[in-house]
Parts: structure tokens; sequence; C-alpha cells
């Protein structure tokens, strides 16, 4: 026996510095952690249990007979975040570069069917160059393996992609599947096809970082979700936001008492609107002031800026907000902040958190660029996300609520539970002054003194068609609120809306408008 264990033990040695030291010297040189220090630090304490250790390649040719490490580069297993259990994969650069092969793809395969059939979060820790062009047609086969268990997880257990460090071709593909993407900055690349070949092929001079670095995909492409200085930091961020979800659909997000209040009045909102309609302010202000301690954790902060989405809770319990922006081009609605937020409400209603819109958008954004760029389409998915949402939804109308894109931002026609409205809040088809240039016009030319008539109208059509009372006459709004009382009444009617249930009609699924 004592020679079986130290057999044993002299394996697991190997497996542990895999790559060997002069690669794992060269990885750590750059500021990088290695794959095993990535899932140590991510995971509590002393809970991760390796599986798959000793796996290794069986390919023939190309010089790999006599190179077989241990791993195959890639480290899985499973262990706890907060106490809860997660299954994670890391891909180890030292080891073929992280390339997936055959036994590669088979031991992520396998963690991920663990994590689908046990109901918990999968992490993926990616940082490696594509498929192993040694292996072949048996790399890419590994690749569609991974994409099929992507596509039947998602909606299940929520997966997360860490992007620390190249991410090429086939390897992009199964972040893109997944719920979150976070990246490094400077550090993380994720594209299809690199610089070199870009140029060739089509002539353009781009940088690695131009072309798929982290800040790229955060603020051009809309790719990852959250970007990080360092290492550390991205992993403490993934931490974070597992704790605003459930470990599967099955489950509620665990409830995280802070010790706010859920009946404390925020007064400051009284005052936070400017003193004209026409005037910017930061949305984000009221959001902080109603959530539990302030803490709100977007998501796709630097993309599509005109709407916000992310996570906080009230009472504890998890929401996802989807708010307008008025600081950014008056918070309309245009491609990206349509599949923006669709994408984070179909995320939500996935998980079983409940969301709560505060709506203040003039409308869609006119001209030729997003009118042949499919607004008609991409505008559709946040009106489809929303109406195929059976989660708990509030509306709580700020200030403009106009034409079409008030009744896409989760509107009592198209399935909220519950819609209030502050005292500024305006709800019309446009806004007073555009209005009344359109009804109006004729008696606008015809009039001696068209500026006086123009400002009696305005303020006889806001008065009948704009004022939130008209609303709530009708019950498209359910009350008219004290902004101070925003926070106590989404608390209350969240705990109402808790034992909502719903049923749609049986079907395959829905046709997205993709």
């Amino acid at each position: 026996m004592t020679e079986r264990l130290t057999d044993l033990e002299a394996r697991k040695s190997q497996a542990r510095a895999a790559g060997g030291e002069k690669a794992i010297e060269r990885h750590l040189s750059r500021g990088k952690m290695t794959a095993r220090e990535r899932i140590e630090y991510l995971l509590d304490e002393g809970t991760f249990q390796e599986l798959d250790m000793l796996s290794r390649h069986h390919a023939d040719g190309m010089g790999m007979e006599d190179n077989r490490p241990f791993t195959d580069g890639v480290i899985t297993g499973y262990g706890k975040i907060d106490d809860r259990q997660v299954c994670v994969f890391s891909q180890d650069s030292t080891v073929f570069g992280g390339a997936v092969g055959e036994a590669h793809g088979e031991k992520i395969h396998k963690i991920m069917d663990m994590a689908t059939s046990m109901g918990l979060p999968i992490v993926g820790l990616n940082d490696g160059g594509g498929a192993r062009i040694q292996e072949g047609v048996a790399a890419l086969n590994a690749y569609g393996g991974i994409f099929i268990r992507n596509a039947r997880a998602s909606g299940v257990v929520p997966q997360i992609s860490v992007i620390l460090g190249p991410s090429a071709g086939g390897g992009v593909y199964s972040p893109a599947l997944t719920d979150f993407i976070f990246m490094v900055k400077d550090t993380s690349h994720m594209f299809i096809t690199g610089p070199d070949v870009v140029k060739t092929v089509t002539g353009e001079d781009v940088t690695l970082e131009e072309l798929g670095g982290a800040m790229t995909h955060a603020t051009k492409s809309g790719v990852a979700n959250f970007v990080m200085p360092d290492e550390k930091s991205v992993l403490d961020e993934v931490r974070y936001l597992l704790s605003f979800l459930p470990s599967n659909n099955m489950e509620e997000a665990p409830r995280i008492l802070t010790g706010d209040d859920p009946n404390r009045l925020c007064e400051e909102l009284r005052d936070v609107l400017p003193g004209s309609p026409n005037l910017p302010y930061d949305m984000k202000k009221i959001i902080t002031s109603i959530v539990d301690g302030g803490d709100y954790m977007e998501v796709h902060a630097a993309f599509a800026q005109q709407i916000t989405c992310g996570f906080a809770r009230i009472d504890g319990h998890s929401v996802g907000i989807v708010a307008n922006q008025p600081n950014v081009l008056a918070g309309v609605l245009d491609i990206d902040s349509s599949e923006k937020a669709a994408r984070f409400v179909r995320t939500c209603d996935a998980f079983n958190i409940p969301l709560v819109t505060f709506v203040d958008v003039p409308g869609y954004m006119p001209g030729t660029e997003q009118e042949y760029g499919g607004i008609i389409r991409h505008g559709a998915k946040l009106l489809y996300a929303f109406c195929e949402a059976t989660v708990p939804r509030i509306s709580v109308v700020i200030r403009k609520a106009y034409g079409g894109a008030y009744v896409v931002m989760n509107s009592k026609s198209i399935g909220a539970d519950l819609a209030y409205a502050w005292p500024t809040a305006e709800l019309a088809v446009m806004g007073a002054g555009g209005a009344v240039e359109i009804v109006h016009r004729r008696d606008l030319l015809a009039s001696d003194d068209p500026p006086a008539l123009r400002k009696q109208l305005v303020g006889q059509y806001e008065e009948e068609y704009v004022s939130p009372y008209i609303a709530a006459e009708r019950g498209f709004i359910d009350d008219v609120i004290d902004p101070a009382e925003t926070r106590r009444l989404l608390s209350r009617s969240l705990e109402l809306l808790r034992s909502k249930r719903e049923e749609l009609p049986k079907r395959k699924h829905g046709n997205v408008p993709l």
C-alpha cells in the first residue's frame, strides 16, 4: 500500500506542475495567476475537489506520443462560493497553450453535465488558444460537445465565463452562449480571427487590443458584461454576481438582509429631477437611493449607456433593474440598448428574479442608420422579452413615457403586474410641443400670435392628455405616488407578488425576433 500511495502522490505532483517549471514561470511573469491559483482564489478556502486530475490525451502523431501531461490542460471540479456549491473548470495555458483537445473537452463535458444534473452554477475560467491543431477533427468535436451543453444548460443553471487570456476561433462561441462574460483589462482578448488574418483578408491594420480587447467588447460589441483591472478583482466580481443569482431555475436567489429598513423614506427623491423636463439627470441616483444600502451591480455598464440594467436588493431579495438613463442621449431606445435590456430581462426571467423598471423614455432613436440597421426587429426583442416574462414585474414612470417606447418599457398593457407614476410623469403618444405642432398646425399658421397660442395649446394638451392622473383614471397606472415612498411601495409590492404563478400556453418555444 505504501508503494501505491507513493506512486499516487508522484502522479498528482506531476499533474499539479503539468506545464513544467519554465512554462509556469513565463506565465507568472505576465502577472497572471496559474489555473489552480485562480480556482483556489475563487472558491471558499479548502472546498475545491478536483476531478479527472490524471486524465491525459490518447492522440497519436504530430509529436504528441511522448507529450502526455496529466490534466490535459484543464482543471475541473467543484467547490463552494459563499457556502453554495458550484462547478468550475479552469484552462491551463502552460499545457498545450490551454488548447482544447479530445480529453480536454471530455473533462469539460463531464463537469458541465454534473452542473446541469445537480442544478449548480458553472464557472468557466478561459485561457486557451482554441482547438488543438494536432488533434484535428477530434478537437472540433470536443468543442461541439461543449456548445450543445451550453445551449441545454441555458436557463437551467447560471453559466459564467471568465476570459483570462486569449480566446479565439471556436473558443469564443462557448462564452457567447453563457449568461455572463467577464474580462480583464489589457490581458483578455476575444476574436473570431486574429489581427494577422484580418489584415490579410480585408487589408485592415488593427492591433490585438483594438480588435478583441476587454474595452472593445465592453463598449463597442457588447460581448463583455463586466471588465475589471486584474484577475483577483474579476474573480471577486464573479463571487459578487453569484450572490444575486439562484443555483438553478427551480430555486430563488438567496436573501441577504443588510439592515436597511424596507419602509425607509427616500426624501431626497422629491428634489432629484431638474426644473425643466428637457434637462438630463442621473437615473442611477434614483436607483441607488431606493435599493438596499445603495448597492447596485450594473451589467454592461459601458455599453449602450442610454439604458442601465443591473442587480440590486430590496428587503434582502434580489431584483433586476431596467431603467432609461436620461444622462445619455436623453434615454432613447435604439438597437444596442434594446438588445442589452432584452438579454437582461430574459436572464432575470429565466432565474426567477423580479423585474423593476424606471421609465423616462422620449422614444426611439430616429434616422436611417437605425432603420437600416433593423431597429424594428431589434427593438422588438425588448418588447418580446417583457411580454414573455412571467416573474413579478413592476413599472415606475419617473418622467417621460412617450409613444411605443413607453409601451415597450414594461407597461401595464404588456403585462406589468403593477405600474406606478411620480407626479412628474408624462404619459402620451409624444411630447406636448410636438403634438401641438401636428394637431393644431393650421390654427398656428392662421394665428396672429403663434407663440402665445402655442403656449396656450401646449398647457392645455399637458393637462388633458399628458398628466399621470389621466392614465390613473383609466387604470393604466395603479397609483400616482410620492417619490419619497418609492422604496416602501416597491418593497410591499414585491412581497405581494412573491407568490405570483403564471402558466404560458403549451408550445415548443416562441420565435424570438433574433
